[in-house]
């Protein structure tokens, strides 16, 4: 072993939920600067008691002079779209409503029976993850890393309570969700 092997330091990355690495810290440098390694990401090296971000070691030097400037911040990402996802249980019940009395020619006594056999459930359904899908997109044009709660998305509750903390905003869109899908449920 060479003297230069025994004193690199290695390190290790969280990605997707897996550990990566060792790898030495010029490659580390190197994945930093492509932005293979971003903001907010869990490393790990020789010393360290626990894993800690990356932004919070001596690598963040590298992320400074990296061409990726940070996520923009909650204050500054339009929340419309979570608003609106927020709603989306009611908003997609009233649109259930409207479609099984279209099907129906505006007969109330079969929509009501369609509604109560759950026939369009995949209306809302489709709405919330449409919802989702488009204000992750949205996230990530504004800088955020949404790799670490895009599979979350499908589980609209989830995604939200994860965007909240991504972009460290309350979590009211979160609670407005469940507020309005336990009102459906009621219903």
């Amino acid at each position: 072993m060479t003297e230069t092997q025994a004193t690199t330091t290695h390190w290790f990355y969280e990605e997707n939920g897996q550990k990566k690495g060792p790898i030495p810290e010029d490659e580390m440098i190197r994945l930093i600067g492509s932005s293979g390694i971003p903001r907010g990401t869990p490393v790990w090296t020789q010393g360290f008691p626990e894993w800690l971000k990356i932004e919070n070691t001596e690598l963040r030097a590298h992320l400074d002079n990296s061409s990726a400037p940070p996520p923009l911040s909650g204050e500054h990402i339009n929340n419309t779209v979570a608003w609106v996802l927020a709603f989306a249980p009611l908003i997609g019940y009233f649109l259930e409503w409207i479609i099984a009395g279209m099907a129906h020619g505006g007969n109330e006594y079969a929509a009501q029976a369609d509604m109560d056999n759950g026939k369009y459930w995949f209306v809302t359904l489709a709405l919330n993850i449409a919802l989702s899908v488009f204000d992750e997109k949205r996230l990530k044009d504004a800088g955020h890393d949404t790799r670490k709660f895009k599979g979350w998305v499908w589980l609209v509750p989830v995604y939200l309570y994860q965007r909240a903390k991504a972009t460290k905003q309350n979590l009211a869109y979160f609670i407005i969700w469940i507020v309005c899908f336990a009102l459906v449920l009621l219903a």
